[in-house]
């Protein structure tokens, strides 16, 4: 599985969330906060994703 992967990102997005929720129940707040960053990248990591996917490719030009 590559990390440039949707399956990746969202198991990554998905870890980070439970580690958010872990940290906050926990006091953990220095934690939970450094979970926070990492769901907000692996969220930034679907849209590029979602974006390459949704614009075409450039067409090669007519000689």
């Amino acid at each position: 599985m590559s990390g440039q992967s949707a399956s990746y990102q969202w198991m990554n997005v998905a870890g980070a969330s439970g580690f958010v929720v872990n940290g906050w129940w926990h006091g953990a707040i220095p934690s939970a906060t450094l979970n926070v960053i990492w769901l907000a990248i692996g969220a930034v990591a679907l849209w590029r994703i979602d974006r390459r996917k949704r614009t075409p490719e450039p067409r090669p030009a007519a000689d």
